[in-house]
């Protein structure tokens, strides 16, 4: 039986404000997720030879994280500075480019996806000191296949879909479709998708121990006559699992350990880099790729019932297509004037609020989080208000700017 590759991905995440909101209400929550983020690079070290971990950082995060007043308050619990440095390792780390604002890029509008993710490549490229991010993770793994040639442009080689909406085109059996890179076509553009294998994600996001995933994985792959790449994908700093701060019984001691140290002794899962592999072994057929997202609890993704199922989710998302609509066409309407200075200033920050409202936790976490949409297209119609009456010629305000 061929040697299974294994990739392993994590999702990082924190909306805007969140973990300065939870470092004042909620200190030991804040402090735990730092530590599950620092905890990775530190326990990869010591296993350069064997570990290969896929990481996306969001833009909000990273926005945090590199603030400096941030930097300082946190001091003592992690260095933030210093954790970003060490997320540059690509031996044993390689990061996932992503959308700056972690929105469901299916669920807003089309024309503001490029500012989404040029956003994140402007921040990334800044923070570890590199142009290329050869993978794209759509943020809650929302998906169409209008984003590939998007994609494309963006520079990204593949993409991370769930296998709930993987379709072949190309015949091929289940361990074929599952285990095996394949190509989606789309606007005469194609990209490679590479497909997480979803009941073996949620027991990563739950907990897991190596001998049960050693034979799950054995028995998942045993009709595979290729060199089976088989991708679990999980969000990496929520559960216990992820925040527990006992090595030995978080998913790093607890099983990614083991992993590492039977890999070192030749067992047959191997941790690999996704563009390693393609390198190595190419892709194998065409699919399609239904519109959707990953699972959370109870819901499966297909409709995005999560982030939509609510009357106010849907007036929310409603309101948010007409004020980017209006946004764009005030955008459009001073590139034809060629304007600059403080008018390019204001279109910027209403834009900045339209991104900032289409998070996706604003459309998850309850009526609450939903207001928080809401309050940022309050002020960014708003400032096209102020576009249009020029009233900030004489009295506007920049001390927004500070918070870019």
């Amino acid at each position: 039986m061929p040697a299974i590759h294994h990739a392993l991905v994590l999702n990082l995440h924190q909306p805007p404000g969140n973990l300065e909101h939870l470092l004042v209400e909620k200190p030991w929550e804040a402090r735990e997720i730092l530590y599950a983020y620092d905890r990775i690079p530190r326990f990869l070290w010591p296993y350069e030879d064997v570990a290969r971990v896929h990481v996306s950082l969001s833009g909000s995060l990273l926005e945090t994280l590199s603030n400096t007043e941030f930097q300082q308050n946190v001091y003592g619990v992690v260095d933030c500075g210093s954790l970003l440095w060490h997320f540059q390792n690509r031996t044993i780390i390689d990061i996932l480019g992503t959308a700056y604002y972690h929105p469901i890029l299916p669920l807003i509008p089309e024309s503001d996806w490029p500012k989404q993710l040029s956003r994140w490549l402007g921040i990334a490229q800044h923070l570890f000191w590199r142009q290329d991010f050869s993978g794209f993770w759509p943020p809650e793994m929302g998906f169409c296949m209008d984003m590939i040639p998007l994609l494309k442009r963006q520079g990204y080689r593949f993409v991370m879909v769930d296998s709930e909406h993987v379709e072949p085109v190309t015949p091929m059996a289940e361990h074929e479709r599952l285990y095996r890179p394949h190509v989606a076509r789309h606007g005469g553009e194609e990209i490679i998708v590479i497909v997480r294998d979803r009941e073996l994600s949620n027991a990563q996001s739950s907990g897991m121990d190596y001998l049960w995933f050693v034979k799950e994985v054995a028995q998942r792959t045993r009709s595979c006559d290729h060199p089976p790449l088989v991708t679990t994908c999980s969000d990496g700093e929520n559960g216990a699992w992820f925040r527990n701060t006992n090595n030995d019984a978080n998913f790093w001691g607890g099983f990614y350990r083991d992993l590492l140290e039977a890999a070192r002794a030749d067992g047959s899962i191997r941790p690999t880099f996704i563009h390693d592999y393609l390198e190595k072994y190419g892709t194998h057929g065409e699919v399609t790729v239904k519109t959707g997202a990953w699972n959370t609890e109870w819901h499966d993704g297909q409709d995005f019932t999560q982030w939509t199922g609510s009357p106010s989710q849907k007036a929310s998302l409603h309101r948010l297509r007409v004020v980017s609509t209006a946004v764009q066409e005030a955008i459009r309407e001073a590139g034809h004037r060629e304007v600059g200075g403080q008018e390019q200033s204001v279109l910027e920050e209403a834009q900045w609020r339209v991104l900032r409202a289409e998070t996706s936790c604003n459309f998850y976490w309850g009526e609450e989080w939903v207001n928080r949409a809401n309050q940022d297209l309050d002020d960014a119609e708003a400032t096209l208000r102020r576009f249009r009456s020029k009233k900030y010629l004489i009295d506007a305000d920049p001390g927004w700017l500070s918070t870019l």
